[in-house]
């Protein structure tokens, strides 16, 4: 029986994660030092765990609110309009498991099949095959090196059309780690504006930023609260990635047409990963600077090796990757990844993963221990030394 061609065609062409594929190798292997998944190294600091157990005890086990707990949403209410500077009701905010299903729900509440979706790229690697779940037209909008990987409103008017009816960012951007200024952000809204056209923003590592750089969130920007859908999460900057808890925020009218969505297809969040978002929200500011001081530090370490060793980087403001260039070594992204993994054990993910405009680049994560990143730099050194002699003997 041929079971492939009773697979909806737009899920049967969708290709599988370059990122997951790429990491099935790397849990076969041993003693791999994995500058791959974003994923905080640190625990979920203990008052929130203790909550979440408190609610636990409690038996605090039951469902909640299709929006979530209201407590939850006037506690994010509260720090958005603290740290964002848009102001919310907690009727327009709801409660997602992740980040991931805000940004599922606020797609499918808006796209027609064929609305183009316009994102730029090098992006995470959910965004284009999102778009096409639900049926969706994917744009991408190049952004460059040059541009220290920001948004554009030069590049993205040129992908402009008649059909556009969505832009999608995230800043600071996984995987490039770039960030975008005030000054830009005033241009692409004031496209939006002009084309109508509604912004998601992914938002989750904006309290990921260095060097004293500020994060603007475009909701925030004159005419662009009716028109944006704010995407934020627990999963980085709180180290609460398995919880699986995220949030968005907009106009009621929105909120509502992704909350008939959510009823039906997931309910809601767990009520023991939002009893522990509370306590996040209220009291983990110092351990998300702590965390982010620390990033800082190992930042500034990877940045330097990899420029050290020929590997151009530019030194991010925000998330915790950088995205060096290794073209030099004469190796696709994909080569100097495997080989790299096999030959020195050290993975990265290989460029193209997140996009066409990748190619030549790969991303590594700085989310794991500063001993652990002088090793892995180390091998790195050794790899890249031991390609530039093999090219220069052939």
């Amino acid at each position: 029986m041929d079971l492939q061609k009773h697979i909806a065609h737009h899920v049967r062409d969708i290709p599988r994660s370059g990122i997951r594929d790429f990491f099935e190798i790397v849990q076969s292997m041993k003693n791999v030092i994995s500058l791959g998944i974003g994923e905080p190294d640190f625990d979920t600091p203990w008052h929130i765990r203790e909550a979440a157990i408190y609610s636990l005890e409690r038996g605090r086990t039951g469902y909640t609110s299709n929006l979530g707990l209201p407590e939850l949403r006037e506690a994010i209410s509260v720090y958005v309009a603290k740290n964002f500077g848009v102001e919310y009701s907690t009727g327009e905010i709801i409660v997602t498991v992740g980040v991931s299903e805000a940004l599922d729900l606020a797609l499918r509440a808006l796209i027609n099949p064929g609305d183009e979706v316009l994102y730029h790229e090098p992006c995470y690697v959910s965004y284009a095959p999102s778009i096409t779940l639900s049926h969706g037209a994917p744009v991408a909008v190049p952004t460059f090196a040059a541009d220290n990987f920001r948004l554009t409103a030069r590049e993205l008017e040129k992908k402009i059309t008649p059909a556009s009816k969505i832009l999608m960012m995230n800043f600071p951007c996984n995987p490039t780690g770039g960030t975008q200024t005030r000054a830009e952000l005033e241009k692409i809204a004031a496209l939006a504006i002009e084309h109508d056209l509604i912004v998601l923003t992914d938002e989750i590592y904006s309290e990921l930023t260095y060097d004293g750089a500020e994060h603007v969130s475009i909701a925030s920007l004159p005419g662009m609260r009716d028109r944006t859908i704010f995407l934020h999460g627990f999963s980085k900057a709180f180290a609460m990635t398995g919880w699986r808890i995220g949030y968005a925020c907009a106009p009621a009218a929105l909120t509502e047409a992704m909350m008939k969505i959510h009823q039906y297809g997931i309910l809601c969040a767990s009520i023991t990963a939002q009893d522990g978002a509370i306590e996040a929200l209220e009291n983990g500011a110092r351990d998300v600077e702590a965390m982010r001081r620390e990033y800082e530090h190992r930042r500034n370490f990877i940045v330097s090796s990899f420029n050290e060793l020929g590997l151009e980087c530019f030194k991010p403001h925000g998330s915790f990757y950088v995205f060096p260039k290794i073209a030099s070594t004469g190796l696709s992204s994909r080569d100097f990844s495997l080989r790299l993994l096999r030959e020195k054990q050290v993975a990265v993910v290989p460029g193209p993963a997140f996009g066409p405009g990748g190619e030549g680049h790969v991303r590594a994560c700085y989310a794991t221990s500063l001993d652990q990143l002088k090793t892995a730099m180390k091998r790195i050194g050794e790899f890249v030394a031991e390609c530039r002699a093999a090219s220069k003997a052939a």
